[in-house]
C-alpha cells in the first residue's frame, strides 16, 4: 500500500530488533526472514520497477545519518538472506527432498536442456519476490558504499551455502553477477584469493557442528579438504562462468511450441548474459578453444537465435577453425541478411586462410548488396574487399590479358572506395601497393604518404614505403626508415628482412648476416613458450601455406599472401614430408607448424647472405638446419641448388632446381637459375625456353631478362639479344630491392 512508516512501526511493536539468534521452527525462519526484507526494503531507495516507488525520509539528512541508514539496510537483507537460505535447506530435509550438494548430483535428464520449462518455475514460489530480492539486494549496496570487497565476500557466502532445490536457478544469477562485479570492478592489484574467507567459514561451520546453537541463523555452507579454492581473479571469473553456463544449458529450453514461449525466452536470456561475459573473459585471454566448446554446447538451443550464432562464428575465426567458421557464418547470413560486417569477415576467411578467392568475391558481392540497400558506412570497405580479391586473382592469373583485365577491375574498386571514404587508409594503402606493382612509382609514392598521414604508424605503408625507396635506389634512406619503423616494431620480422636486404646492398653481407642472427634469436623470443607447450596444431599445418607466407614471405612472386601454385605446393610438401616421416627417422617438430615454417624462412636467408660472402660451410649448416625442420620444402631445394651452383656443381644444381620445380612448378628462381645451369652447361635452347617460362610467370623479373640475353648471345642472336638486354635494364631502374609481392596483405 506504499504506507512504509507503517510497516516499519509494525514491525518495531513486533520487536524484530529485539529477537536474539536461536533455533527457529522452519515456518518461523521464514517469517523472520521476510519480516528482515520487508524492513530494509521500506528503508532502501527503490528503483521503479521495485516493490516500493518510495522510502521513508531521514529527520536529520546528515552523512552520519546516511551511513548509519545503509549499515542497517545492508544487515536486514543479510540476516534475511541468511535466513533464507537456511530456510530453504531446512524445507529440503522436511520434504524428504535430496538435497542436490553439487553439480553432479543433478538428475541426468537435466543437464542438456529439456523439452518443457523446469520446474524451477514451480520451486522459486517458495521463496518468493521478496526473499528473491532480499538475497540480491545486500551485495549490491554493498558497492553502492564503496565496499567492494564486502559485496565480493557476500557473493561468496551465499554461493558456498548448501545449494537446495529451490536456489538452483538462484545460484546462477548470483554466480553470474559475481563474475560480471570481478570482470568490470575489480583489478588483479586489488583482487583478493577466497581462501582466507573460504577456511573462516570452514571453520565457522565446523565449530557449529561441534556446539549446538552457535550461528543458528546461518545456513550450512560446503567443507571438507578437497574443495577447489581459485588461486587468481581469472580462475574465480572463469569458475563461476562455467558453472553458470553449465546451469544456463541445463536449464535450456529445447521445446519451439508456443505455450512455451515465455519460457524459452527466459532461458535464453539467462544463457546469453553468461556467454556474453564468457566472450569477455576467454577472448582477453586468447582462450578460444575453450569458448568454442562453450558456443558448441549451446547449440542445442540456439534455433533461429542470430546473437549466439554470431558469437560462435567470432569464436571460430579467432580460434583459427576457417572451414566450420565460414559454414557458421553462412548460417549468420541466412538470419542476418542485411548486415554486411559477417559476409566481409567471411570473405576475409576465404582470402586470407583458405585460399578460395571466388568464394571470398561471392562474400564481397553479398555484404555490397546488403551495404547498399541500406546505404551502410561498409560500402567503402566492401569495395575495397572487392578490389583485394581482384587482386588476389589476378595472382592466380597466367594469361596476361585477363591479368591486366582482372587488375583494371580492382583498381576501379579502390577508387570507387576511396570516392566513399577519403579517410581509409587502407584504401590508400593497396592504390599505392597497385600503382607500385603496375611500376607507377609516383603516383604509388603519392598514396602511400597519404596512407602515412592518415596513419602515421601503419607498418605495411611504411613496408611499402621502404620498398618505394629501394625501386629509386635511394638505399641509405631506406635503411633509415626501415631503422625508424623497426623502432616502433621491433619484433616486425617483415621490416627485419627488408633491412638485412639492404644493410647487404649498402654495407655488404657480414653486417646484414647481424641482423639475420638477430632475426633467430628474436624467434626464439616469440615462439619459445608455444614450443615448450607442445601444441600440436594440425590445423596450422594444413593451412600452412597461407600463414607463413603472409607473415613472412621469400620475396618471390609465388610466394604472395595467397597463390594457387602455392597453395598447390604446399599440398605437395606436406605429402611428401608424410612420407618421408613413415619411410626414415624424420619427424615433424613438435609445437605449432607455422611457428618452425618460419624459422625456416630465416635459415633459408641466413643461408643465402653466407653464399654470397663465399661462406659456404656455414651456408651449407644453415641448410642443414632448414632441412631438419621440413626437408621437402622447394624453398630449401633451391637453396641447396644455389650452393651448388655457387661451387660450380652444375649438374648437382640442376637436380635440385628440378626438384623444386617438380613441387611447384611456378616457382621463379627456380627457373631462372635452372635456365642459368643450362647455359653454363651449353644447353642454350633448352636454357632459352626455360627463361622464357619465367619471363611469362613475371615480366618483371630484370634477372630473367639479362640472362635471356646472355644466352641469345650464345645463340647469336644479337638483336634479340641487345632488346632483352635493354628490357632488362629499364626494369631494373624501377626495380626494389625486394619484390613489391612480397609485402603481405592487411585487412586492418
Amino acid at each position: 500500500m506504499g504506507d512504509y512508516e507503517g510497516a516499519l512501526g509494525r514491525l518495531a511493536t513486533a520487536g524484530l530488533d529485539q529477537l536474539t539468534e536461536k533455533a527457529l521452527p522452519t515456518r518461523s525462519l521464514r517469517i523472520v526472514a521476510e519480516s528482515y526484507a520487508i524492513k530494509g526494503l521500506c528503508s532502501a531507495p527503490q528503483p521503479r520497477n521495485s516493490l516500493s516507488s518510495e522510502k521513508v525520509p531521514l529527520t536529520n539528512n546528515s552523512k552520519y545519518q546516511r551511513a548509519e541508514k545503509a549499515e542497517k539496510m545492508i544487515k536486514c537483507f543479510e540476516l534475511a538472506g541468511d535466513l533464507t537460505l537456511l530456510y530453504l535447506q531446512e524445507q529440503d530435509k522436511l520434504s524428504s527432498t535430496p538435497s542436490t550438494h553439487s553439480l553432479q548430483s543433478l538428475p541426468a535428464s537435466n543437464t542438456t536442456g529439456s523439452t518443457s520449462p523446469l520446474p524451477h518455475g514451480i520451486e522459486n514460489k517458495k521463496i518468493g519476490v521478496i526473499l528473491e530480492t532480499a538475497l540480491q539486494r545486500a551485495p549490491i549496496l554493498h558497492m553502492k558504499a564503496g565496499q567492494l570487497d564486502k559485496a565480493i565476500s557476500r557473493y561468496r557466502s551465499m554461493l558456498s551455502a548448501v545449494e537446495s532445490t529451490s536456489t538452483q536457478h538462484l545460484r546462477l544469477t548470483l554466480a553470474r553477477q559475481l563474475a560480471e562485479v570481478l570482470l568490470r570492478g575489480c583489478s588483479e592489484h586489488a583482487y583478493k584469493v577466497p581462501s582466507q574467507g573460504m577456511r573462516a567459514i570452514e571453520k565457522s561451520r565446523s565449530s557449529s557442528s561441534l556446539k549446538s546453537g552457535e550461528n543458528p541463523w546461518k545456513p550450512q555452507h560446503y567443507s571438507g579438504t578437497n574443495l577447489f579454492i581459485p588461486k587468481n581473479i581469472n580462475e574465480e571469473i572463469i569458475l563461476l562462468l562455467l558453472i553458470s553456463e553449465a546451469m544456463a544449458v541445463r536449464e535450456a529450453v529445447l521445446s519451439q511450441s508456443p505455450e512455451f514461449k515465455n519460457a524459452r525466452v527466459h532461458a535464453y536470456d539467462n544463457a546469453t548474459a553468461v556467454y556474453d561475459l564468457l566472450c569477455i573473459a576467454l577472448a582477453r585471454r586468447k582462450q578460444f578453444k575453450i569458448l568454442i566448446e562453450v558456443f558448441e554446447r549451446a547449440m542445442k538451443f540456439s534455433h533461429e537465435e542470430s546473437h549466439v550464432w554470431q558469437q560462435f562464428g567470432l569464436a571460430l575465426a579467432c580460434g583459427r577453425k576457417d572451414t566450420r567458421a565460414l559454414l557458421v557464418l553462412q548460417e549468420v547470413h541466412r538470419l542476418l541478411p542485411a548486415e554486411p560486417h559477417y559476409c566481409l569477415l567471411a570473405a576475409r576467411i576465404c582470402f586470407q586462410q583458405l585460399g578460395k578467392i571466388e568464394k571470398g568475391l561471392e562474400w564481397v558481392e553479398k555484404a555490397l548488396k546488403s551495404s547498399e540497400e541500406r546505404n551502410s558506412v561498409l560500402a567503402a570497405r566492401c569495395h575495397l574487399y572487392y578490389g583485394l580479391g581482384l587482386t588476389l586473382n589476378a595472382y592466380q592469373t597466367q594469361r596476361q590479358t585477363n591479368y591486366h583485365s582482372i587488375r583494371t577491375k580492382a583498381l576501379e574498386s579502390f577508387i570507387r572506395a576511396q570516392q566513399l571514404d577519403s579517410s581509409d587508409h587502407l584504401v590508400e594503402f593497396y592504390l599505392a601497393l597497385h600503382y607500385a606493382q603496375c611500376y607507377h612509382l609516383n603516383e604509388a609514392t603519392q598514396h602511400v604518404k597519404l596512407a602515412l598521414y592518415l596513419r602515421s604508424a601503419h607498418p605495411h605503408s611504411l613496408h611499402l614505403l621502404i620498398l618505394l625507396l629501394s625501386a629509386e635506389k635511394d638505399y641509405e634512406e631506406a635503411l633509415e626508415l626501415v631503422e625508424a619503423a623497426l623502432a616502433e616494431y621491433p619484433e616486425n620480422l617483415h621490416l627485419l628482412y627488408v633491412r638485412a636486404s639492404l644493410e647487404e646492398a649498402v654495407y655488404g653481407g657480414e653486417i646484414a648476416l647481424l641482423t639475420a642472427r638477430h632475426m633467430l634469436t628474436l624467434w626464439q623470443k616469440l615462439y619459445k613458450e608455444q614450443l615448450i607447450s607442445d601444441i600440436s596444431d594440425a590445423h596450422s599445418q594444413q593451412h600452412a601455406n597461407h600463414d607463413t607466407y603472409s607473415i613472412f614471405n621469400m620475396s618471390d612472386k609465388d610466394t604472395a599472401s595467397v597463390h594457387a601454385e602455392s597453395v598447390a605446393a604446399s599440398r605437395v610438401e606436406q605429402a611428401l614430408s608424410e612420407v618421408a616421416s613413415s619411410l626414415s627417422s624424420y619427424q615433424p617438430k613438435p609445437g605449432p607448424h607455422q611457428a618452425w615454417l618460419l624459422q625456416i624462412q630465416i635459415w633459408l636467408l641466413t643461408a643465402q647472405l653466407y653464399i654470397k660472402t663465399d661462406q659456404l660451410t656455414e651456408a651449407a649448416n644453415c641448410l642443414q638446419e632448414a632441412s631438419s625442420i621440413f626437408p621437402m620444402s622447394h624453398h630449401i631445394m633451391f637453396m641447396k641448388g644455389l650452393l651448388h651452383e655457387k661451387k660450380h656443381e652444375f649438374h648437382e644444381a640442376q637436380t635440385c632446381y628440378q626438384n623444386a620445380l617438380a613441387i611447384n612448378p611456378y616457382h621463379l628462381k627456380s627457373l631462372r637459375h635452372l635456365g642459368v645451369v643450362y647455359h653454363y652447361l651449353g644447353r642454350e635452347r633448352l636454357a632459352e625456353k626455360t627463361l622464357m617460362d619465367a619471363i611469362r610467370i613475371d615480366p618483371h623479373d630484370h634477372h630473367s631478362w639479362e640472362t635471356l640475353g646472355e644466352v641469345l648471345v650464345s645463340l647469336g642472336q644479337l638483336e634479340a639479344s641487345s632488346k632483352c638486354l635493354q628490357t632488362a635494364i629499364d626494369i631494373e631502374s624501377k626495380s626494389p630491392i625486394l619484390p613489391f609481392s612480397s609485402i603481405p596483405f592487411c585487412y586492418e
